[in-house]
């Protein structure tokens, strides 16, 4: 369903000090630096999998997210995504893709949301049979009734984001990539999202790549996760891995039981790369310390 190999890409990045001196020097000099978001970053996704894809900001997440919803080119390696190349057949690619951004919209902010899901029908040439089945399953599943005939500015963060993700589903995708898509939300709003994203997959069998910083979504909706640091993969496993890669990096203590299974890391920092044990994790281990392994286990991986 979705491959990337040894792909790469970096971007340049303007700098200079503050004042107008400093202005002025950089009409005729520029100083540039190189900032390479994705180092030999490789991975596969089968169909049907939901993959939780997670590291610090600055890591790289957004940056494979637009490469594989078509929006940048990398500068070298390969990616397939469902059998085409993302960025040469963006117009076929993105009629079976959805895109969901946390902190940017689809919705057009001054008319009603109905308007805005009537627009992405003529834009994907969705048929009116098809847009009716599928408007109804997405009203009642995320509750929008009464939110179709509201502006989009009035609307709060929580409805407004069950709106995008209703928009992001209207054409019937295949693949549905999420960046942040709970970011701001209260305990409601995100308990009803990762419901609806859980029946998504489990109804119809959609892909859902999950970007976030939120790791109680991670551990409500995925089984693997792909960790990235300063644009490389460094683990491709579950949580109970990742749990075990912390405590032999000195970041948690933890008791771990059950036969062990071993998961290949890549790209440690001091020689560390090759395999490690993985194990059930501990009950009772709270999302609060989970979230206090995560932070650690990033700085002691120095990628933070």
């Amino acid at each position: 369903m979705i491959t990337m190999e040894h792909v790469f890409k970096s971007y340049k990045v303007a700098k200079r000090n503050a004042g107008m001196k400093e202005a002025c020097k950089a009409l005729f000099r520029r100083e540039v630096e190189t900032i390479h978001a994705l180092s030999d970053v490789s991975f596969t996704i089968e169909d049907g999998e939901m993959v939780g894809y997670i590291g610090p900001n600055g890591a790289g997440k957004s940056s494979t997210i637009k490469i594989l919803s078509g929006i940048l080119t990398p500068e070298s390696g390969s990616c397939l995504v469902d059998g085409r190349i993302p960025w040469k057949h963006r117009k076929e690619h993105v009629r079976r893709i959805g895109v969901v951004f946390g902190q940017r919209s689809q919705l057009w902010w001054d008319v009603p949301v109905i308007d805005s899901f009537a627009l992405l029908k003529d834009i994907y040439s969705i048929s009116p049979q098809e847009y009716r089945n599928n408007m109804e399953e997405l009203t009642q599943l995320l509750h929008l009734q009464e939110l179709l005939k509201m502006p989009v500015r009035q609307l709060s963060l929580g409805q407004r984001m069950r709106c995008e993700i209703a928009a992001s589903l209207l054409h019937s995708p295949r693949i549905l990539f999420l960046d942040e898509p709970t970011i701001g939300l209260d305990a409601v709003s995100k308990l009803a999202v990762r419901e609806f994203i859980l029946r998504l997959n489990q109804t119809h069998k959609t892909t859902v790549i999950l970007t976030t910083h939120d790791m109680q979504d991670i551990e409500a909706l995925t089984r693997r996760i792909i960790l990235i640091g300063r644009g490389r993969v460094l683990l491709d496993g579950t949580l109970e891995d990742m749990r075990e890669l912390a405590a032999e990096h000195g970041t948690a203590d933890a008791g771990y039981s059950g036969q062990a299974e071993q998961t290949v890391i890549h790209d440690l920092p001091a020689g560390r790369s090759g395999q490690i044990a993985s194990a059930g994790c501990e009950p009772g281990r709270s999302d609060e310390s989970l979230e206090r392994i995560v932070a650690a286990l990033y700085h002691k991986l120095d990628i933070v």
